[in-house]
């Protein structure tokens, strides 16, 4: 009897409609976080970059604005051939596919030259080493222009004839000249010799000596 009415108690109806409402409870439960998570992480949204390269930074801002994401300025470099504020690259690249809300990252196009400071290359190094470091830094090298010295050495940079000193900046857009050594010296650096010249005794008289030989009789 005792038995009888605690399993009467146990599935009584109101213990039933709580199960229920808990089972019901948990199944919302995990709808509710299921959706959540889709509308955080944008499940199943996803936007294609556009290509901004080339396009004005005011122009490519109401681009990417209206397509759902947002631009941000990394970095400045310079390209002669266009126009200045324009962008220059950018990541993620054109074509690829993001979710709203996500960062373009991009370069713009500078209205002037950089300047870069010349590297200390004089009395220091080759001419081959030279034109390396050079060129490295995006200076345009002409050919060098020789002076007396050690033969490939470097003794001098300049710019449109005047001499530069390391450290001092010049923009890119500015060819460089190396004077370089030729291997050869200057009359002023080389000793000449004359040979020495015998005198003869009894004077500096340009004569010929003889003896007279007299006829027999």
């Amino acid at each position: 009897m005792k038995a009888k009415e605690f399993f009467g108690k146990f599935c009584s109806k109101f213990l039933i409609l709580n199960l229920i409402a808990m089972l019901l409870v948990l199944f919302l439960l995990l709808v509710g976080v299921n959706y959540g998570l889709d509308w955080y992480t944008h499940h199943g949204e996803s936007i294609k970059v556009p290509n901004l390269e080339g396009v004005k930074i005011s122009k490519a801002r109401e681009m990417i604005e209206e397509a759902g994401l947002v631009i941000v300025v990394t970095d400045s470099g310079y390209n002669k051939r266009l126009p200045a504020d324009c962008i220059l690259s950018q990541s993620p690249d054109a074509g690829l596919t993001v979710k709203t809300g996500h960062v373009i990252y991009v370069t713009i196009n500078s209205s002037s030259s950089p300047s870069v400071a010349i590297p200390d290359v004089v009395d220091n190094c080759s001419y081959r080493e030279a034109e390396a470091k050079l060129v490295s830094l995006g200076f345009k090298v002409l050919p060098p222009q020789y002076v007396t010295g050690e033969k490939d050495w470097v003794y001098g940079v300049s710019v449109n004839g005047r001499r530069v000193s390391s450290g001092e900046r010049v923009s890119i857009e500015q060819p460089l000249t190396l004077l370089v050594g030729s291997g050869q010296y200057g009359m002023d650096d080389v000793s000449v010799v004359e040979p020495e010249m015998e005198i003869p005794e009894g004077g500096g008289d340009d004569v010929d000596e003889f003896v007279e030989v007299k006829e027999k009789e």
